[in-house]
């Protein structure tokens, strides 16, 4: 997989209007994580741990305003098999949100 897949990531909602990132597994633990979002750049700075942050760029208009409503993300870090059956979660947690 090169690096570009792993940079992949996807929003989905809720009913609620709750967000939910989809992104490949990194390979260190989340500790701490937060979510830094730039409303005028259509941005975000997903910060893992101590060291490991992603950038996520393009992200559409109503996943930020969902998100400027929220107090936290919810975040499903996903190791993908080669099959469809084969992909499972590696991590889920939740990320504070600062706008």
């Amino acid at each position: 997989m090169d690096e570009n897949e792993l940079s992949t990531f996807d929003f989905v909602t809720n009913e609620e209007d709750e967000v939910m990132l989809l992104l490949h597994a990194q390979e260190t633990e989340p500790k701490n994580p937060r979510i830094e979002i730039d409303v005028n750049e259509k941005s975000a700075v997903l910060i893992r741990n101590e060291t490991d942050e992603i950038l996520l760029e393009g992200i559409p208009e109503d996943i930020i305003d969902s998100l400027q409503d929220a107090d936290a993300l919810m975040v499903c870090e996903l190791k993908i098999g080669e099959k469809e059956e084969d992909t499972e979660i590696a991590y889920a947690y939740e990320a504070d949100i600062d706008v």
